[in-house]
């Protein structure tokens, strides 16, 4: 083959059609990663809109070098939260210890990105959309994969035929569950609910995080800045995750005004607030864990994938560094190598940032009496200065440098 042949080969050949089920924040990531790899890419969101706002989310170590790549780190930092203190409080509403936020999380101030989760998804959709086929308002309805394909059957009606499809659909993946079976076989509970929702702001807060702790309870006002609302959190042990209560607000509400019904501080405020919020996430706190992470043509991404937990603080950092890796491996390979080398390559990193939950993420809530005194006794000898070093896990892979075809 001459030079001009094998040029006008590369030229015409078809691009590979990817389909991918999600559009918060790995689907997007790996929609902009597959486009530059020279994809046909098409993200399918079950909701009628991106969704705004949201709670805060924190993008740290490898995570960081994802976002500068993709350009989008110039737009994260002006959204940048800066929160300033963490003050934690007993039983009684009286203060236990007051702290710099990086000293519980292991963040690093100055380097590291705090964003409203809707922040984050807005830069990833910016970046996209004029490249990208997007679906809102419809989802996956069945799988078929065959050797030449996956068949698509839509919510919405239609069928469609994908080289390969892609799960970016969150804890509660469908694309998981048409993959590889029911939910519960990869669930792993870790003994707490909670609800996440807004309200307004009567406390003063400005810049900082008020948590309130009794054993097996947890309640906490968060301001992201000099704003009219506050994001209200309300965390509590559970002896198993609530499924029933998962497509159910008015369940969730229920179980939430009967756990904390006979406690104080601001928490009777709280749960009124949250009885009237349009806004409310609700969710076992649980990880996912899977011996793989694909089956044939269909491979998933993020929390369908791994959910670490908000006990972490790495939910949307391991979902772009995860994009980054599978766009990159499935680039220039067969879906099976490429899937192969993105397991090899990411499973490790991924599973020293799920098991920081054994490393201080669930000792912010503990259960007894006795373990809450024994975490008020370290958090009052925290250093009032932060580490400029981090948590090793944050930074444990560094990022392969894939050439992108455009």
């Amino acid at each position: 083959m001459t030079r001009t042949d094998q040029s006008t080969d590369i030229r015409t050949t078809p691009k590979r059609k990817v389909l991918i089920s999600g559009a918060s924040i790995a689907g997007p990531a790996l929609a902009f990663w597959l486009n530059r790899h020279g994809f046909a890419v098409t993200v399918v969101e079950k909701a009628s809109t991106l969704r705004g706002g949201g709670y805060p989310i924190d993008v740290r170590g490898t995570a960081l070098e994802v976002v500068r790549r993709m350009g989008i780190m110039p737009r994260l930092r002006e959204a940048h939260i800066d929160l300033r203190r963490l003050t934690f409080l007993d039983g009684n509403g009286s203060e236990v210890v007051s702290v710099h936020p990086h000293s519980v999380t292991g963040g690093v101030e100055g380097r590291d990105l705090e964003v409203r989760r809707g922040d984050l998804s807005d830069a990833l959709y910016a970046a996209v959309r004029d490249d990208v086929e997007f679906l809102f308002d419809d989802s996956i309805e069945t799988l078929d994969q065959s050797r030449h394909g996956v068949d698509v059957t839509f919510r919405g009606g239609g069928t469609r035929t994908f080289d390969m499809v892609f799960g970016a659909d969150g804890l509660h993946s469908h694309t998981r569950e048409l993959l590889f079976g029911p939910e519960g076989q990869f669930h792993h509970f870790l003994g707490y609910c909670f609800a996440v929702f807004t309200m307004p702001n009567t406390f003063g807060l400005s810049h900082e995080t008020v948590m309130w702790n009794a054993p097996g309870k947890a309640a906490a006002l968060y301001a992201v800045g000099d704003e009219d609302e506050v994001h209200a959190f309300l965390n509590f042990t559970h002896p198993e995750p609530p499924f029933d209560a998962f497509p159910n607000p008015d369940a969730q509400r229920d179980l939430v005004a009967k756990v904390f019904a006979d406690v104080g501080w601001e928490v009777p405020g709280m749960v009124a607030a949250m009885r009237k919020s349009d806004d409310l996430f609700f969710d076992a706190v649980s990880q996912i864990r899977m011996p793989r992470w694909s089956d044939g043509r269909v491979a998933l991404v993020g929390d369908a994938a791994w959910a670490p937990s908000f006990l972490t603080g790495q939910g949307s950092s391991l979902a772009l560094v995860g994009a980054y890796m599978l766009a990159g491996s499935v680039a220039d390979r067969h879906h099976a190598a490429g899937f192969g080398a993105y397991e090899h390559n990411t499973r490790e990193f991924v599973t020293v940032n799920q098991n920081l939950v054994g490393k201080g993420g669930a000792t912010l809530f503990p259960t007894t009496t006795e373990a809450l005194e024994e975490r008020n006794d370290r958090l009052r000898k925290l250093s009032a200065i932060p580490s400029a070093e981090g948590r090793p896990a944050h930074s444990a892979l560094t990022l392969p440098e894939f050439v992108p075809m455009t």
